[in-house]
């Protein structure tokens, strides 16, 4: 299995000219496999801003090559494109579907999505050190501190998957309410049938695979 976790693959076209090129400026020199995987994982999370409100339905744009031409993007998104890091670098590592609660700043998300529920959200499990952890690389730094959140670190040992709290400790941030296990490929067919079991827009929009919904055009 962690041979596949390895591969380059239509989604994790690490391969790509686009995604090599922004991999050589990552200065990774003189690092070990752990550090690799966390200086990654700060890139992936600060470097494209968390925006939850486009979802596509459309294989292609499930690519980390096209992925990485965005300016920002949400949760599935930058675990997909830190998962291709990874493996660039030989370091196996799978992409994880789950079902999440927000409790902080959820007034816009309950507006455009009719719930508070974010399905899928989607984090990373990679193999360090001879065992699988997982990281979640989708809130920035920037948007943390706007919502007095402090930033989720990954020290490349153990799972680092929510901010619990806010910074005050006193109001709840993030709840996990259902893990739907790890995915070789993105699963856009369970990923499509979570999103219209949750989500009115998708039903009242019709949303089917081949199509992309963006809630702030609504």
């Amino acid at each position: 299995m962690i041979d596949v976790n390895l591969k380059k693959s239509y989604n994790f076209d690490y391969h790509s000219e686009i995604v090599k090129d922004h991999l050589n400026k990552i200065d990774l020199q003189g690092l070990s496999e752990k550090e690799i995987a966390i200086r990654l994982y700060i890139h992936v999370r600060d470097f494209w801003p968390y925006y939850p409100y486009r979802f596509s339905l459309k294989k292609t744009d499930w690519k980390s090559s096209e992925i990485i031409r965005h300016k920002n993007g949400h949760c599935l998104d930058k675990a997909v494109l830190l998962i291709s890091f990874l493996r660039a670098n030989n370091i196996p590592a799978r992409l994880g579907l789950a079902k999440v609660r927000n409790h902080i700043a959820i007034e816009h998300i309950v507006e455009k999505f009719g719930s508070d529920v974010l399905v899928p959200h989607g984090y990373v499990a990679l193999f360090l050190n001879n065992k699988w952890v997982k990281a979640t690389p989708a809130f920035n730094f920037e948007l943390c501190d706007r919502l007095g959140v402090s930033t989720l670190e990954f020290d490349g040992e153990n799972d680092s998957l929510f901010q619990e709290f806010d910074k005050t400790g006193n109001h709840s941030f993030m709840e996990y309410l259902e893990d739907y296990g790890t995915f070789d490929e993105v699963p856009l067919q369970i990923m499509s049938e979570l999103m219209q079991e949750h989500y009115p827009p998708f039903l009242k929009n019709n949303i089917k695979l081949g199509d992309v919904l963006d809630l702030n055009q609504l």
